[in-house]
């Protein structure tokens, strides 16, 4: 699904930042450059989730667990992330994992998603790999 810009609420960007979304997710979005840690790489892919951009999903989901196909649904609206903590994942690591919760509403209901999130790192690239959900 395409990047829906009007998703976003007066350009701030859906992690929660306190920057633009062009300066900080949207950067990585559009493939300018890629996330320098695993939490850079998560915060982006719940902005991902946020915008209904599959296709950076997809690209940065490593290849071993990526799905072919993802469809998100339009219906949930992402509201809040808060990072739990975070294991690793620097910028010379080669695997990190973040625990968060993401907050959301769907059919005026609202919800809660926790989990962990594991990363690996290869070729300078961080990618996600797969996660607990809580």
């Amino acid at each position: 699904m395409p990047f829906d810009p009007a998703r976003l609420r007066n350009g701030a960007c859906p992690c929660l930042s306190g920057e633009q979304y062009i300066e900080c997710c949207g950067r990585f979005h559009s493939g300018e450059t890629d996330a320098p840690t695993a939490e850079q790489l998560m915060r982006s892919r719940y902005s991902a989730f946020a915008v209904l951009d599959s296709d950076y999903l997809l690209r940065t989901w490593h290849p071993d667990t990526r799905p072919a196909v993802l469809e998100l649904d339009p219906d949930i609206e992402w509201r809040r992330l808060d990072i739990v903590a975070t294991r690793d994942g620097g910028p010379l690591d080669g695997e990190g994992s973040v625990e968060f919760t993401a907050h959301y509403r769907s059919d005026g209901e609202r919800g809660v998603q926790r989990e962990v999130s594991r990363f690996l790192r290869i070729d300078r690239r961080w990618y996600y790999l797969d996660g607990e959900v809580g």
